[in-house]
């Protein structure tokens, strides 16, 4: 479970102090597909960064299954993102690097002493020498791989670049790269943004199949209501730095109690 406590970030300018996010606070459960809404500028994108600490609060914290994560830094800090896989508006694919390249980047990058198998012992592993540890890490991240490829459907492109694919398989791969080190929480910036309707959905559904097959907890920041309609069970709405409107997503719709939810659903607002 994510819970966000008076979570507050200002940013320092010059002269003054701009308040984005004020006094945030929200419970995310454990397989929740949960979207964060609201015009632009009304701290979406901070929000989510937050949540990952590539942005630190300024007050407040933020807890992931009962640990504090905004005391974190370091190594422990490096560990604690190993479990949060982010995906990105404009993919942030390596273009020089093939589909399977991309995907394994993650867990390659990963030292040799923090390497986990699956299935091997903690004690086990240390006491491999360090050929058969390389060995056995070079194999593991191949299955890995392999296994996400199937689940994007990209086990053809697995050779391909970057700058080979559309739009649509560009975000698969960035899914598959997300997910490498079975993150138990997805955060998705604008991830469908620049796709067209179709990939969209095709984009949704491959979430949505992930969340019911995996339990990874999903957040999704958007300013597209079809997105969070079609895939959110729970939904934040945001503006001017606040949650103004929080709960399951079609009672949130269902009843366009505020100013805000009825302009982003594009209703006539009578002041």
């Amino acid at each position: 479970m994510i819970k966000i406590r008076d979570l507050t970030k200002i940013f320092k300018m010059k002269n003054d102090e701009l308040v984005v996010l004020n006094n945030i606070n929200l419970d995310i459960e454990d397989g929740d597909i949960f979207g964060i809404i609201g015009m632009s500028g009304a701290g979406k994108s901070t929000l989510i960064r937050c949540i990952n600490l590539l942005e630190r609060p300024t007050s407040g914290y933020i807890e992931i299954d009962g640990v504090d994560i905004t005391t974190k830094r370091g190594n422990e800090l490096l560990k604690l993102r190993k479990n949060i896989g982010m995906i990105f508006q404009n993919f942030n694919l390596l273009m020089q690097k093939s589909v399977k390249k991309n995907i394994a980047f993650g867990l390659e990058i990963t030292k040799l002493r923090e390497f986990k198998i699956e299935g091997m012992a903690e004690e086990e592993w240390r006491r491999l020498n360090y050929f058969k540890k390389k060995q056995l890490k070079k194999e593991a991240i191949e299955k890995r791989v392999n296994e996400l490829l199937k689940v994007v459907d990209l086990e053809e492109k697995a050779d391909v670049y970057p700058s080979q694919l559309s739009g649509g398989q560009r975000q698969r791969v960035a899914i598959a790269r997300a997910l490498a080190t079975k993150p138990s929480v997805l955060l998705c910036d604008e991830a469908t943004s620049a796709l067209d309707s179709m990939t969209t959905k095709s984009i949704l559904n491959l979430l949505k199949k992930i969340n019911e097959e995996t339990k990874v907890t999903i957040i999704i920041i958007t300013h597209e209501m079809n997105v969070v309609q079609e895939i959110c069970n729970k939904v934040a709405v945001l503006d001017k730095s606040e949650v103004v409107e929080t709960g399951h997503t079609d009672e949130v719709f269902g009843n366009k109690s505020s100013l805000i939810v009825q302009n982003l659903l594009g209703g006539v607002v009578n002041e």
